[in-house]
């Protein structure tokens, strides 16, 4: 495997396919927090792949893949415990940014998003919690889909926020993109009962079962359009500078010729910053819940940025985090009453082409931010989202996103693939 990119943590690393599908032929690549049976995952930290045994068995969502005729090529690089969004790792180094030379590839799955802009795979796995599939794709310009919260199986990822983290998945080509969607998402047919418990979380259960005319309701459902495209002005604004945002309204333009309807809307009056405070706290009290005990048990060494994260996110143990959850159940009420089944949400992916590496932590916290008071919307309501690859003037990737409604996730796949095949 060529690795000059420095994607890979494990470039050996090769799975033979398990069955014949709708992959045949393809390779894929998985972040190195998917369990492959017989490799130890790092999730970006020495001390973590010290203190934890090889998987006995492959997590869920790669033998569905190994058994639809893909081939598992390399373990790619993470940002530490998946906690950030640059892709700049303190132990490992960074993967180089194949098509924005001296910029940062973005993270947490950094590694993902480098192998496939390098075409070192077809696709490649990655997770996205606050945006770690989302951000590095824009930056690194391929295609990136994080789904709705819940329909894709987790047994076998490692964890940082349970009530946000998400399989995601990257290509270069919308078309593999759908397909690797088809396979994780046509399985079987999803029937959701959404509820919110006494603490304020969100909680899905899912159940999967095959009905007799499965595949016939699962062809109409994605061959239908959408209807009304909301284009979210406050999201708009964050947009610098000008010629990136002019680059952007023709892709935005591409995609209202594939809806009967479209509209300006403002969707956080109170400020965008509020909807990210809100993910954040949410975020970081559950990070430190899902990782306190080991954190203490082995005290890890992690870099500056995560260290201070980590901190930051110890001290949100013990707190009354109602108000947060309260705000949350609200947005993501207001959100999912808006695109229902058939309307979708047009956005920046992020403000802007990547930054350059080697920014002090002052400029990481910045450029965080400014991704994360985009991201924060899908993840706050469990949506899911696309990410197009665009170019801006200078020739930096840009990426520009489609939110659809709970539960759409095919249609919205399918949607993309006609719409943006029309240029």
């Amino acid at each position: 495997m060529d690795n000059r990119y420095g994607a890979f943590i494990d470039s050996e690393l090769t799975v033979g396919r398990l069955g014949n599908g709708i992959l045949d032929g393809m390779t894929f690549a998985v972040k190195d927090v998917y369990a492959i049976a017989g490799h130890s995952s790092s999730a970006g930290n020495p001390d973590w792949l010290r203190s934890h045994n090889p998987s006995t068995e492959h997590a869920a969502v790669v033998r569905q893949l190994l058994q639809s005729g893909a081939t598992l090529r390399g373990a790619t690089h993470t940002d530490e415990l998946m906690y950030s969004l640059g892709g700049e790792n303190h132990h490992y180094g960074t993967p180089i940014n194949p098509r924005a030379a001296g910029c940062i590839p973005g993270g947490s799955s950094s590694g993902s998003a480098v192998a496939v802009a390098s075409g070192s795979v077809d696709f490649a796995l990655g997770t996205d919690t606050g945006g770690s599939i989302r951000v590095p794709s824009s930056y690194c310009g391929v295609y990136g889909f994080r789904p709705t919260h819940g329909a894709v199986n987790m047994e076998g990822v490692i964890p940082l926020s349970p009530q946000f983290d998400t399989v995601g998945w990257m290509a270069d080509r919308m078309g593999v993109l759908q397909k690797v969607g088809e396979v994780l998402l046509g399985s079987g047919r999803m029937t959701e009962k959404v509820m919110m418990s006494i603490d304020g979380n969100l909680e899905l259960n899912i159940e999967n079962g095959r009905e007799k005319n499965e595949e016939e309701e699962l062809e109409n459902n994605i061959q239908k359009k959408m209807r009304t495209l909301f284009i979210a002005t406050d999201c708009w604004d964050l947009v610098d500078p000008k010629d990136v945002r002019s680059v952007l309204v023709n892709g935005l333009n591409q995609l209202k010729t594939g809806a009967d309807h479209f509209f300006e809307t403002e969707i956080a009056p109170e400020g965008l910053k509020v909807w990210m405070d809100v993910f954040r706290e949410l975020q970081g009290s559950e990070i430190w819940t899902t990782h306190c005990a080991w954190i203490e048990k082995v005290e890890p060494f992690f870099g500056p940025d995560i260290a201070a994260r980590f901190s930051w996110a110890a001290s949100l143990a013990g707190k009354d985090h109602s108000i947060a959850q309260n705000k949350r159940k609200e947005i993501s009420t207001q959100l999912r009453k808006l695109l229902g089944e058939d309307n979708c949400l047009v956005i920046p992916t992020v403000p802007g082409p990547a930054p350059l590496r080697g920014g002090d932590l002052r400029q990481l916290e910045e450029n965080r931010s400014g991704a994360m008071m985009l991201s924060c919307i899908a993840g706050l309501a469990g949506l899911p989202q696309v990410t197009l690859p665009m170019l801006s003037t200078n020739g930096l990737p840009l990426g520009l996103s489609v939110i659809a409604g709970h539960g759409q996730d095919l249609r919205l796949l399918s949607w993309v693939k006609e719409v943006w095949r029309r240029s």
